[in-house]
């Protein structure tokens, strides 16, 4: 059975197996990763691992132009299935395009309900952030993320060309 956990250096291979599944050079929805990062060799890789646990600390404060935000890997027998991102609050790029949550499932794991359980486990983290409700968005084409999220209580608020694309926006409710 899946589970979301903290990024952790352990699974270096099971994550590069998973990376390369989806493309050296793909974007991940949710994994964190960003252009220069060096993920090849175990230290490159356990310094991402850190950034990525550091980005949760309020504590810590965050880079100019980012939010806080947690990470988790869904992971199963030890294998990378995918990964989720709830970031705390929304900047003005994240309240235009990218959300409050973004995730996603490597290619040969999909269609397993793996997103709709890790974002329905991610809500309850949210609430405990404080939120309200949270924004999360998809590719207008991308009907299984569309569903994932109404099977999550997301209802759209609309639909826009953004600097990412032609996207839903959907708001969730979060109960008290």
């Amino acid at each position: 059975m899946a589970e979301l956990i903290a990024p952790t250096s352990r699974l270096h291979r099971a994550w590069l197996r998973s990376r390369d599944e989806w493309g050296r050079d793909a974007h991940q929805d949710g994994a964190g990763l960003r252009p220069g990062d060096e993920v090849e060799t175990p230290d490159g890789f356990s310094a991402w691992v850190r950034r990525l646990l550091r980005e949760s600390d309020p504590a810590i404060a965050a880079p100019e132009g980012w939010v806080h935000c947690t990470y988790w890997w869904i992971v199963e027998d030890d294998e990378v299935l995918g990964a989720i991102a709830l970031r705390h609050e929304l900047n003005d790029f994240l309240e235009r395009a990218g959300g409050h949550i973004g995730y996603g499932v490597r290619p040969s794991a999909r269609r397993r309900g793996l997103a709709s359980a890790a974002l329905g486990e991610v809500l309850s983290h949210a609430r405990k952030l404080g939120l309200d409700r949270v924004l999360i968005t998809c590719q207008v084409g991308n009907e299984g993320s569309r569903r994932t999220i109404e099977r999550n209580g997301g209802e759209l608020a609309d639909i826009r060309d953004t600097e990412i694309g032609r996207l839903r926006r959907y708001w969730i409710e979060l109960p008290g």
